[in-house]
Protein backbone atom coordinates (compact mmCIF):
# COMPACT_ATOMS: atom_id res chain seq x y z
CA UNK A 1 0.00 0.00 0.00
CA UNK A 2 1.15 3.24 -0.95
CA UNK A 3 2.33 5.55 1.88
CA UNK A 4 1.05 9.01 0.64
CA UNK A 5 -2.42 9.01 -2.21
CA UNK A 6 -1.86 7.43 -5.23
CA UNK A 7 -4.19 9.64 -7.80
CA UNK A 8 -6.68 8.61 -10.22
CA UNK A 9 -7.20 11.12 -13.05
CA UNK A 10 -10.48 12.16 -10.91
CA UNK A 11 -8.48 12.10 -7.84
CA UNK A 12 -5.79 14.24 -8.96
CA UNK A 13 -5.37 17.66 -8.19
CA UNK A 14 -6.38 19.62 -11.78
CA UNK A 15 -3.05 20.46 -12.50
CA UNK A 16 -2.27 16.89 -12.62
CA UNK A 17 -4.75 15.80 -14.91
CA UNK A 18 -3.61 16.32 -18.37
CA UNK A 19 -0.38 14.25 -17.54
CA UNK A 20 -2.00 11.21 -16.41
CA UNK A 21 -4.60 11.48 -19.16
CA UNK A 22 -2.15 11.60 -21.31
CA UNK A 23 -0.04 8.47 -19.68
CA UNK A 24 -3.74 6.61 -19.84
CA UNK A 25 -4.20 7.37 -23.63
CA UNK A 26 -0.40 5.97 -24.22
CA UNK A 27 -0.20 3.16 -22.21
CA UNK A 28 -3.76 1.96 -21.03
CA UNK A 29 -3.14 2.91 -17.95
CA UNK A 30 -1.62 5.08 -15.16
CA UNK A 31 1.64 3.65 -13.88
CA UNK A 32 1.17 4.39 -10.18
CA UNK A 33 4.60 6.48 -10.08
CA UNK A 34 2.80 8.87 -11.71
CA UNK A 35 -0.35 8.45 -9.38
CA UNK A 36 1.74 9.19 -6.41
CA UNK A 37 3.99 12.35 -8.23
CA UNK A 38 0.94 13.53 -8.93
CA UNK A 39 -0.02 15.04 -5.51
CA UNK A 40 2.76 17.66 -6.34
CA UNK A 41 2.24 18.44 -9.96
CA UNK A 42 5.24 20.92 -10.21
CA UNK A 43 6.98 16.64 -9.48
CA UNK A 44 5.03 15.20 -12.14
CA UNK A 45 5.70 17.66 -14.78
CA UNK A 46 9.05 17.33 -14.18
CA UNK A 47 9.14 13.75 -14.42
CA UNK A 48 7.15 14.34 -17.73
CA UNK A 49 9.45 16.82 -18.66
CA UNK A 50 12.74 15.44 -18.13
CA UNK A 51 11.54 12.21 -19.09
CA UNK A 52 11.20 13.75 -22.72
CA UNK A 53 14.60 15.37 -22.67
CA UNK A 54 16.35 12.77 -21.68
CA UNK A 55 14.40 10.93 -24.57
CA UNK A 56 16.39 13.29 -27.24
CA UNK A 57 19.88 12.22 -25.72
CA UNK A 58 22.65 11.08 -28.12
CA UNK A 59 22.75 7.78 -25.33
CA UNK A 60 20.68 4.88 -27.32
CA UNK A 61 17.62 3.94 -25.71
CA UNK A 62 19.18 0.54 -24.51
CA UNK A 63 21.85 2.94 -23.05
CA UNK A 64 19.60 5.17 -21.41
CA UNK A 65 17.81 2.13 -19.73
CA UNK A 66 21.35 0.76 -18.73
CA UNK A 67 21.45 4.03 -16.84
CA UNK A 68 18.25 3.73 -15.74
CA UNK A 69 18.57 0.03 -14.44
CA UNK A 70 21.51 1.18 -12.55
CA UNK A 71 20.22 4.05 -10.15
CA UNK A 72 16.99 2.08 -9.74
CA UNK A 73 19.22 -0.98 -8.43
CA UNK A 74 21.52 1.38 -6.49
CA UNK A 75 18.48 3.08 -5.15
CA UNK A 76 16.70 0.49 -4.06
CA UNK A 77 13.52 1.05 -6.02
CA UNK A 78 11.43 -1.76 -6.42
CA UNK A 79 8.79 -0.04 -9.07
CA UNK A 80 11.24 1.15 -11.13
CA UNK A 81 13.32 -1.84 -11.66
CA UNK A 82 10.28 -3.75 -13.57
CA UNK A 83 8.88 -0.82 -14.75
CA UNK A 84 12.63 -0.23 -16.93
CA UNK A 85 12.95 -3.80 -16.96
CA UNK A 86 9.82 -4.07 -19.15
CA UNK A 87 10.74 -1.27 -21.29
CA UNK A 88 14.69 -2.40 -21.47
CA UNK A 89 13.17 -6.17 -23.05
CA UNK A 90 10.17 -4.72 -24.92
CA UNK A 91 11.14 -1.72 -26.56
CA UNK A 92 15.22 -1.40 -26.17
CA UNK A 93 15.55 -4.72 -27.01
CA UNK A 94 18.07 -5.83 -24.54
CA UNK A 95 19.83 -9.10 -24.21
CA UNK A 96 17.74 -11.15 -21.16
CA UNK A 97 21.72 -11.74 -19.75
CA UNK A 98 22.52 -8.27 -20.14
CA UNK A 99 18.91 -7.00 -18.25
CA UNK A 100 19.58 -10.10 -15.61
CA UNK A 101 23.25 -8.86 -14.93
CA UNK A 102 21.62 -4.98 -14.08
CA UNK A 103 19.17 -5.89 -11.81
CA UNK A 104 21.54 -8.50 -10.22
CA UNK A 105 23.70 -5.95 -9.99
CA UNK A 106 26.12 -8.01 -11.76
CA UNK A 107 29.04 -7.06 -14.61
CA UNK A 108 27.58 -6.83 -17.77
CA UNK A 109 28.56 -9.05 -20.90
CA UNK A 110 28.84 -6.19 -22.86
CA UNK A 111 32.17 -5.15 -22.13
CA UNK A 112 31.06 -1.39 -23.92
CA UNK A 113 27.92 -1.30 -21.94
CA UNK A 114 29.65 -2.37 -18.66
CA UNK A 115 31.95 0.60 -18.76
CA UNK A 116 29.09 2.89 -19.10
CA UNK A 117 27.36 0.97 -16.32
CA UNK A 118 30.88 1.50 -14.41
CA UNK A 119 30.77 5.21 -15.45
CA UNK A 120 27.53 5.55 -14.36
CA UNK A 121 27.33 3.52 -10.70
CA UNK A 122 30.41 6.04 -9.81
CA UNK A 123 28.21 8.92 -10.67
CA UNK A 124 26.10 8.21 -8.13
CA UNK A 125 28.31 7.01 -5.47
CA UNK A 126 30.51 9.66 -5.58
CA UNK A 127 27.94 12.34 -6.20
CA UNK A 128 29.58 12.75 -9.88
CA UNK A 129 33.06 12.95 -8.17
CA UNK A 130 34.10 10.34 -10.90
CA UNK A 131 37.94 9.21 -10.96
CA UNK A 132 39.72 10.42 -13.74
CA UNK A 133 40.54 6.18 -14.53
CA UNK A 134 36.67 5.76 -14.78
CA UNK A 135 36.45 8.58 -16.90
CA UNK A 136 39.40 7.77 -19.35
CA UNK A 137 37.81 4.12 -19.35
CA UNK A 138 34.37 6.18 -20.45
CA UNK A 139 35.93 8.06 -22.93
CA UNK A 140 38.57 4.95 -24.37
CA UNK A 141 35.26 3.02 -24.97
CA UNK A 142 34.07 5.54 -27.60
CA UNK A 143 31.50 7.67 -24.81
CA UNK A 144 32.05 11.47 -25.28
CA UNK A 145 31.94 14.63 -23.02
CA UNK A 146 28.59 15.14 -23.78
CA UNK A 147 27.69 11.15 -23.40
CA UNK A 148 28.89 11.83 -19.27
CA UNK A 149 26.76 14.57 -18.98
CA UNK A 150 23.89 12.78 -20.38
CA UNK A 151 24.49 9.63 -17.97
CA UNK A 152 24.75 12.55 -15.33
CA UNK A 153 20.83 13.60 -16.88
CA UNK A 154 19.96 10.20 -16.63
CA UNK A 155 20.98 9.84 -13.15
CA UNK A 156 19.09 12.80 -12.06
CA UNK A 157 15.48 11.72 -13.81
CA UNK A 158 16.17 8.46 -12.14
CA UNK A 159 16.41 10.13 -9.07
CA UNK A 160 13.52 12.20 -8.71
CA UNK A 161 11.50 8.94 -9.17
CA UNK A 162 13.25 6.40 -7.89
CA UNK A 163 13.28 8.44 -4.36
CA UNK A 164 9.40 9.62 -4.71
CA UNK A 165 8.84 5.39 -5.13
CA UNK A 166 10.53 4.70 -2.10
CA UNK A 167 9.60 7.23 -0.41
CA UNK A 168 5.55 7.15 -1.03
CA UNK A 169 6.35 2.89 -1.11
CA UNK A 170 4.53 2.44 -4.26
CA UNK A 171 2.97 -0.49 -5.40
CA UNK A 172 3.43 -2.10 -8.35
CA UNK A 173 1.03 -1.93 -10.97
CA UNK A 174 -0.57 -5.14 -12.33
CA UNK A 175 0.91 -4.76 -16.00
CA UNK A 176 4.49 -4.78 -14.42
CA UNK A 177 3.81 -7.47 -12.07
CA UNK A 178 5.80 -10.27 -13.96
CA UNK A 179 8.98 -8.02 -13.69
CA UNK A 180 9.08 -7.73 -10.28
CA UNK A 181 12.58 -7.00 -8.14
CA UNK A 182 13.14 -6.47 -4.51
CA UNK A 183 15.87 -4.99 -3.30
CA UNK A 184 16.51 -6.56 -0.24
CA UNK A 185 15.93 -10.24 -2.20
CA UNK A 186 19.19 -9.11 -4.12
Amino acid sequence: MSRITLHTVQSAPEAARPFLENAQKNSGFIPNLLGVLANAPAALETYVTVSALNGKAELSLAEREVVQLIAATQHGCDFCVAGHTAVALNKAKLPEEVVQALRARGELPSPRLETLAKFAREVIATRGNVSDATYAEFREAGYTEGHALEVILGVSLATLCNFANVFARTPLNDELAKYRWQADAQ
